[in-house]
């Protein structure tokens, strides 16, 4: 979002919306691909909600209208001439498959920006997997629907309402829940702070529960106070909470625990041998299983005798490391 001071009026577009698009309608992609300004290109929506393995909130509009270097980040418009969309992407080798952002989307993210500064996502802190094949029939759910819980973040917004490892999430607020990807966007889209009614089935019995929503924990793109605090000391890196993505990018698979995001270049941290995507386990021989615990033992730590990390790295097993 970019404020512009000028004395000069400016034209602006209509936003339309991008819930309303249908799949065969016609839409235009406006830009200067590879320099050559001025550049409209059309074609039709081709499908909406892709999946294209991008992000856990992937939503994309696909369409055949030419996207270029250049008019990426332009708009996506239809023929009432309103902004539908933002173009973003093309797949590597394809011709006329282009995706663009929903400009519903677009929207929420401006508003949060304008109000908060920042963008925010609801958090359940539960892990989750989809009911398939012989997993549904082993529950007993038909049609497969709802997500398993697979594990539930101690001390987090889904374990405070009571929900338990093996549930069976259903509904949110009344939504059906059908995948772990309408799960995690349900959630992503409710206010921090605000309460929700999660239906789950617990042993065939259906049971729904209030959950206060949570912030979601960092990515490596974000940064905020709860990550800085552990630069305090010089040490020189940062961790935050394990999250099925992360743990999905640096190939891990425990579901709870704290993660090496981010190691300063030349810093404490680098020298003793702490790498991006190190699980912490333990401090000093006493088990971490969050930001918070780690905060703590750091602080009780008599840092003048060192601090003893317990790690686990992928493809080298659990590793000593005393930070001076």
């Amino acid at each position: 979002m970019i404020k512009i001071n000028t004395k000069n009026r400016l034209s602006s577009v209509p936003l339309g919306s991008s819930a309303n698009l249908k799949v065969g309608e016609w839409v235009a992609a406006i830009g200067s691909p590879f320099g050559l300004e001025y550049t409209v290109t059309a074609g039709i929506v081709s499908a909406k909600g892709r999946v294209i393995g991008s992000g856990p909130y992937d939503d994309f509009i696909q369409t055949d209208a030419s996207i270029n270097p250049g008019n990426s980040g332009g708009p996506l418009v239809n023929m009432q001439g309103e902004v539908v969309g933002i173009n973003t992407m093309i797949i590597a080798g394809g011709q006329g498959i282009g995706f663009a952002i929903p400009i519903d989307l677009a929207k929420g993210v401006v508003a949060q920006l304008k109000t908060y500064g920042e963008v925010t996502r609801g958090w359940l802190g539960v892990t989750i997997q989809d009911l398939k094949g012989d997993l549904a029939g082993y529950y007993g759910v038909k049609d497969a629907t709802g997500v398993l819980v697979a594990d539930v973040v101690p001390g987090d917004p889904a374990d405070r309402a009571g929900i338990q490892s093996k549930d069976i999430i259903t509904e949110v607020n009344g939504k059906k829940v059908t995948s772990s990807r309408d799960l995690t966007t349900l959630a992503a889209n409710l206010g921090v702070g605000e309460t929700a009614k999660v239906t789950v089935l617990r042993e065939g019995r259906q049971k729904t529960l209030t959950v206060k929503i949570g912030k979601r924990p960092l990515t490596l793109a974000a940064a905020s106070e709860s990550r800085r605090k552990q630069e305090e000391g010089d040490y020189g890196f940062q961790v935050t909470n394990l999250t099925p993505e992360l743990a999905r990018r640096f190939n891990i698979n425990e579901t709870v625990g704290i993660i090496v995001v981010e190691v300063a270049p030349n810093g404490k941290a680098e020298s003793a041998g702490v790498r991006q995507g190190d699980l912490i386990i333990e401090v000093n021989r006493q088990n971490v299983t969050s930001v918070k615990d780690f905060e703590e033992l750091i602080d009780r730590s008599n840092k003048g005798n060192g601090i003893n990390l317990l790690v686990k790295r992928m493809n080298a097993g659990l590793i000593v490391i005393r930070l001076a």
